[in-house]
C-alpha cells in the first residue's frame, strides 16, 4: 500500500508542477479566463499565484517527506480553495482548455473532490488524521 501511496503522490507532485508552469507560460491566457469577475486581484496575479503555489505544492509533495500529511492537507485545501472558480467557469459558461459545454465544465466539476482525496490519501493525512482522533479517543478512556 505504501508504493501505491508514494506512486499517487509523486504522481500529484508532476501535475501540480505541470499544472503551475502552464500557469505561467503556454497556458497563462485558458487560466485568466477561468479566474471569476468577482475575485478582488488582478486576473494576472491570481493566474501566477495560483502557478507558484502549485509549483511548491508539487516540489512540496516530491521532496518533503517529513511533513507529508501537513502538503497534504495543504494540497486538499488549496483544491478546496479554487473550487469556486471551477463552479463560476460553469455557471457563467466561461469556454477554457476545450471545456466548451456545460456538460464538459460539469464533468470537470465531479473531479475537483477527486482531487481533494487524491492529495489526502496519497499522503497518508487522512489516515493519520484518524489514527490520531482513535488515540484521543482511547485516551480519555
Amino acid at each position: 500500500m505504501e508504493i501505491a501511496r508514494t506512486v499517487a503522490r509523486i504522481a500529484l507532485a508532476i501535475l501540480l508542477v505541470f499544472a503551475g508552469a502552464a500557469h505561467l507560460t503556454f497556458a497563462r491566457a485558458e487560466f485568466s479566463a477561468q479566474v471569476p469577475g468577482w475575485v478582488p486581484l488582478p486576473t494576472n496575479v491570481v493566474v501566477v499565484a495560483s502557478g507558484i503555489v502549485e509549483i511548491a505544492l508539487g516540489a512540496a509533495l516530491a521532496l518533503w517527506t517529513r511533513r507529508r500529511t501537513a502538503v497534504g492537507w495543504t494540497a486538499a485545501a488549496f483544491f478546496i480553495a479554487v473550487f469556486p472558480g471551477n463552479v463560476a467557469q460553469f455557471v457563467d459558461g466561461v469556454d477554457a482548455f476545450g471545456l466548451d459545454s456545460d456538460l464538459a465544465r460539469g464533468i470537470r466539476l465531479l473531479f475537483q473532490p477527486l482531487l481533494v482525496l487524491w492529495a489526502l490519501w496519497s499522503t497518508a493525512a487522512w489516515r493519520e488524521w484518524r489514527l490520531r482522533r482513535r488515540r484521543d479517543v482511547e485516551g480519555r478512556l
